[in-house]
């Protein structure tokens, strides 16, 4: 077939991000549509698509776009997502794929009937090195793996002064930092090592009861404080422990509060033989502890797995970050646009369900202060510690 056209539906800072990996993938960016007619002019311009659309929905009947990126707020998920698939579209939805696990669930049912390729930016996946710690785990080199902890840090909503339209629950869901951030580090936890997570005990802070309400400030932006003071109603930090269908344990703290921690996602998997340890600021090494010593694997073609190389294209030495994660990500989605076959590892719509479910269960445990367990196709009944042998 042609290659595929991409639409865009928001104009934000992840909708550039897609609108280049995109480009670089070889897919023209047909169009966008931002919440006005005159933003979509002012973001097709900026953007660089060939068209603006004035609303959502003209983007998602036009006969120019066959993948529609969905990178509007948090609310507009689900709804715009399903309009695609019943217009016989492909669909990149930003997570949460839906504000509640019926509506996930749905949409998720919907994709898989469809046929069509419907799929969830969790691109942590797409590190090299990452690639690397899951076939050492899938492997068996490390061993079976006991133990999985680490964190999800940022600083960007420290002070009362730091605002954005996902910290409104009616736009961004009822979760925020877990919904956000520590979903991402699941996933990736899930991932590599092929644990399900099936139970959690949870807890929430909430560092202001105000903030200065700045609905429109680019998240990560460090504007002037503008507005009137407003409730918050979401959290900005989670901690959680955890346990896995393999009876493996876990932890895991997030934070949009963390002074001076800008987007630092770290991860450890405690094996038997082995322990492996990721920190995506530091994407170019990969950390492996052993009894007798420890050694710090630096990503290198030459000695990375077939799965690995195939997601670096830089000689060693040449630091590849972010950005080769969503290209490489697109890659995939494109690539399963054109031959109707998904790649291994692609995140589709079912993990996003996956997130909405254990957002779903953190919050739970967070209210009711008990251990909760986590719905799955296979779940185990309700408060049952998976960790606890008959």
């Amino acid at each position: 077939m042609t290659a595929p056209r991409a639409g865009l539906v928001g104009a934000g800072m992840i909708a550039a991000v897609h609108a280049r990996a995109a480009r670089l993938n070889g897919v023209p960016v047909t169009g966008v549509a931002a919440s006005t007619p005159e933003r979509s002019r002012r973001a097709a311009a900026r953007l660089g698509a060939a068209r603006a659309f004035d609303s959502p929905e003209r983007l998602i009947a036009s006969d120019d776009v066959d993948v529609v990126h969905i990178c509007a707020p948090n609310h507009l998920h689900a709804p715009l997502a399903s309009a695609a698939l019943r217009a016989g579209k492909h669909v990149v939805c930003e997570k949460p794929l839906a504000m509640d696990t019926a509506e996930a669930a749905d949409l998720a049912a919907r994709a898989r009937d469809s046929g069509l390729v419907a799929a969830v930016p969790f691109v942590y996946r797409y590190y090299a090195l990452v690639r690397q710690a899951r076939a050492r785990l899938l492997g068996g080199a490390a061993g079976d793996v006991r133990l999985i902890h680490g964190g999800y840090l940022q600083d960007w909503l420290l002070d009362a002064d730091d605002d954005n339209w996902r910290v409104d629950a009616s736009l961004g869901g009822a979760s925020r930092a877990f919904a956000d951030i520590g979903s991402h580090w699941c996933d990736l936890a899930q991932f590599a090592s092929g644990h399900t997570i099936v139970g959690v005990t949870a807890r929430t802070l909430r560092a202001h009861a105000e903030r200065r309400r700045a609905p429109s400030r680019v998240s990560f932006s460090r504007a002037p404080a503008a507005g009137s003071l407003a409730a918050v109603d979401t959290e900005d930090a989670v901690a959680v422990q955890f346990a896995t269908d393999r009876g493996a344990l876990g932890s895991l703290l997030v934070s949009q509060i963390s002074a001076g921690h800008k987007n630092r996602l770290r991860i450890e998997f405690d094996g038997a033989a082995e322990s492996l340890a990721f920190d995506q600021e530091r994407p170019e090494t990969l950390w492996l502890g052993r009894r007798a010593g420890t050694e710090l694997l630096v990503r290198d073609p030459a000695v990375l797995s077939p799965d690995a190389r195939r997601l670096t294209v830089l000689p060693a030495g040449h630091p590849e970050g972010y950005e080769r994660c969503f290209e490489a990500f697109l890659g995939d989605v494109y690539t399963a646009v054109r031959t109707g076959a998904a790649p291994e590892g692609m995140p589709t719509f079912d993990d996003g369900l996956a997130a909405v479910r254990l957002t779903d269960a953190v919050l739970r445990s967070a209210t009711t202060g008990t251990w909760t367990a986590v719905p799955t196709d296979a779940a185990l009944p309700p408060g049952r510690n998976p960790n606890t042998n008959p």
